[in-house]
């Protein structure tokens, strides 16, 4: 924080950039700023509190599932002069929200004040709880929810004007008229058009979809060095029991396992019901994983030099649903973006991807009968 003649300046870094929103309220005099999966564990109050005297208190926390808030509570009224975020400017840089407050009377700060309409941040309708799902058993359709990245208000990655939510919603909804064609599929998109979803809604609309299977789209630049070819991604070991804590805090309770009213259950029993739930899917997503680089190196011989590896993304924590995230290429290389905008080779890539299901499908059943023998 930096006081300016005029009021006072806040500037708070992160790691990447992410949706947020801005505004003020009053009784008593606030301002409001919401972010999207931020975490605020390393925020010290009272340190940021000693650099100026604008401000009489700060509080930080969890605003919706998948939504951070920060309250700035004002010594005297002010209003929003400027705010913006402002990504690295090379390499290593923090991304930056800049926020600029001026000195108001009473009545210009009252006539100011309000939350600004948003479908972003609309609180959703209340939905029943889904059914229990049970494992596919290799006979009616296999339901594949496909996960388009990012999307709205946050575009991914881009470059030499490829942007990565355009392009990976074009490969969703290719990905679906392939498997809609081959029969034996179900499939739902987290998005159809140009709209951001919070990363936690994406699980919630596969488990409400009844999901066997989730896929989630993506294609990434590297800032530094050179990568091509296709990744695949399950959740690593060590984020999957933080991701069951995070869970327990921070998701509905009616929302972490289909058909499993966790609502009056404490944290402990919420974390065992979703360790009995990974001790399945684990090796399911792993074997998914290991099916879906064989599929797209077949069909199309590109993949990364390490097509299997592991990561804490957040659409990969449903403890209950086989998931798996894929990265079809890098942006930031020229060859991968070359095919990654040939619709030649994403039909390709769509191929490799439906046969791998086919015979992960198959697979998956066998192993489910073999258990209960």
């Amino acid at each position: 924080m930096s006081d300016r003649w005029r009021g006072v300046a806040v500037d708070i870094a992160m790691t990447r950039t992410v949706p947020w929103r801005v505004f003020t309220l009053n009784d008593p005099a606030r301002v409001i700023l919401d972010f999207s999966e931020l975490d605020w564990a390393g925020l010290d109050a009272d340190a940021v509190l000693a650099g100026s005297d604008k401000f009489t208190d700060i509080r930080a926390g969890l605003y919706r599932p998948g939504w951070t808030r920060l309250v700035l509570s004002l010594a005297s009224p002010m209003v929003i002069d400027r705010a913006a975020m402002r990504g690295p400017v090379q390499a290593g840089d923090p991304t930056t929200m800049r926020l600029e407050l001026a000195h108001a009377s009473a009545e210009e700060f009252a006539a100011t004040t309000g939350a600004p309409n948003s479908a972003v941040f609309a609180t959703p309708a209340p939905r029943p709880m889904p059914s229990p799902k049970t494992r596919q058993t290799g006979f009616g359709d296999l339901v594949v929810v496909l996960d388009p990245g990012h999307g709205g208000i946050d575009p991914g990655a881009e470059r030499g004007g490829v942007v990565e939510a355009d392009l990976m919603l074009a490969f969703a909804r290719e990905l679906k008229e392939i498997l809609l064609r081959a029969g034996g599929f179900k499939v739902v998109l987290t998005r159809d058009r140009d709209v951001f979803v919070p990363l936690e809604e994406r699980v919630t609309i596969a488990r409400r979809a009844g999901a066997d299977v989730f896929l989630s789209l993506h294609a990434d630049a590297l800032a530094q060095g050179r990568a091509t070819g296709a990744t695949v991604y399950t959740l690593s070991d060590a984020a999957s029991d933080a991701a069951s804590q995070t869970l327990a805090e921070r998701h509905d309770r009616e929302d972490i396992l289909a058909g499993v009213d966790l609502t009056r259950q404490s944290d402990e029993v919420a974390l065992v019901l979703m360790d009995l739930a990974r001790t399945e899917t684990t090796p399911r997503s792993e074997a998914l994983a290991d099916t879906l680089v064989e599929g797209i190196f077949s069909a199309t011989g590109s993949t990364y030099k390490t097509p299997r590896m592991k990561a804490g993304f957040s659409v990969l924590k449903a403890p209950d649903i086989p998931s798996v995230l894929i990265e079809l290429g890098f942006l930031s290389s020229p060859r991968d973006r070359k095919l990654l905008q040939d619709e030649d080779w994403r039909r390709r890539a769509a191929e490799g991807i439906r046969d791998a299901l086919q015979y992960w499908s198959i697979q998956d059943a066998a192993n489910a009968e073999r258990l209960r023998q």
